[in-house]
């Protein structure tokens, strides 16, 4: 009997030394695992940040060049516009000088019947009553003049941006305009150019020549048999 009991406890220690020695192989195999997927967690999460980090320097470089091609473009745009608006007004005129050449190409069938200067005061597009009486006196050969045209020249002293004096020199419109509604003239028998500066009649060193050189130069031509030249 006592062998009996002997036996039992002995195979009862084998058994439970068997289960402790399991879990303890168990645990040595695992751990080294669990610790080597923590590190791979680690290294991911870094990687990641990292990742983020370039990222987000990358998207910062490239949101500057951006905006810095959007300056360039808008810059290169305005200065494009400028050139164009100088071209243009360059252009207008070269175009006034032509038409006007074409109109008179042939001078010698034409003979000027009379011509005035109406004058402007400073900064200027309207005509002063004075100018309207001087064109109502020369509109009054208009009757008696056969196959007529009108020229106007229009000039401004020296004075504010040669461009800008470009196109004040349109003022020479305000002649065609009070012709044309006053007296019934045919647009197409009044040519207009506009020289600016470039054409005074006297020097632009008194108050008194810049004065007269705000004006515009209206001549009555009468005859014009000859075919213009082509542009």
């Amino acid at each position: 009997m006592k062998r009996y009991w002997i036996g039992v406890v002995l195979t009862f220690s084998v058994v439970g030394n068997f289960g402790c020695a399991r879990k303890s192989y168990v645990r040595n195999q695992v751990v080294p695992i669990i610790e080597k997927v923590n590190r791979l967690d680690d290294e991911t999460a870094k990687n990641t940040n990292e990742i983020k980090q370039v990222d987000a320097r990358s998207e910062q470089g490239v949101q500057a060049l951006m905006t810095r091609a959007d300056q360039v473009a808008s810059q290169a745009d305005t200065a494009g516009q400028r050139a164009a608006k100088a071209q243009q007004t360059a252009d207008n005129a070269s175009r006034q000088v032509s038409a006007l050449s074409r109109v008179v190409y042939n001078l010698e069938s034409y003979k000027v019947v009379n011509q005035v200067s109406v004058h402007f005061a400073l900064d200027r597009d309207t005509l002063t009553t004075e100018a309207e009486k001087t064109l109502d006196q020369l509109a009054s050969q208009f009757s008696n003049t056969r196959n007529y045209i009108i020229t106007v020249e229009g000039g401004t002293d020296s004075a504010g941006d040669k461009e800008y004096n470009y196109v004040l020199s349109d003022r020479a419109d305000a002649v065609t305009h009070y012709l044309a509604a006053k007296y019934n003239v045919p647009a197409f028998k009044i040519h207009v150019v506009g020289l600016g500066e470039d054409k005074p009649v006297v020097p632009n060193n008194t108050a008194s020549g810049r004065a007269q050189n705000r004006r515009a130069d209206v001549q009555i031509l009468s005859g014009g048999g000859e075919t213009s030249p082509q542009p």
